[in-house]
C-alpha cells in the first residue's frame, strides 16, 4: 500500500493557479510539482462545482495565447512579403 504524504497549501494553491491562469494542462503541472494528475483532479473537483469552467478557461487562454502568436506571425510574413513585391 502506497504512503500518503501531505502537500503543502502553498504548493497546491501555486498549481491550482497555474492551471486556472496560465493555461497549463493538469499532467504538465502534476508533472512540475510531482503530484499525481488524480490528486490535482480532485482538488479541482472538492474545491469548485465550477472545474469544467476552470479547465475550459485555462485550455482557451493558452488556445488565445498561441492563436494570437500565430496572427504575430502571419502578420509579420505578410509585411515583409509586400516589402519585397514593392521592391524595397
Amino acid at each position: 500500500m502506497g504512503t500518503r504524504t501531505t502537500i503543502p497549501k502553498e504548493i497546491k494553491e501555486q498549481t491550482l493557479a497555474r492551471i486556472k491562469n496560465d493555461g497549463i494542462s493538469v499532467a504538465k503541472a502534476a508533472e512540475e510539482h510531482g503530484i499525481s494528475s488524480k490528486t490535482i483532479y480532485y482538488w479541482l473537483r472538492k474545491g469548485s462545482v465550477q472545474t469544467t469552467s476552470i479547465l475550459e478557461t485555462g485550455r482557451l487562454r493558452k488556445q488565445n495565447k498561441d492563436l494570437l502568436d500565430l496572427v504575430g506571425q502571419l502578420t509579420y510574413e505578410v509585411s515583409k512579403l509586400k516589402k519585397n513585391k514593392s521592391g524595397f
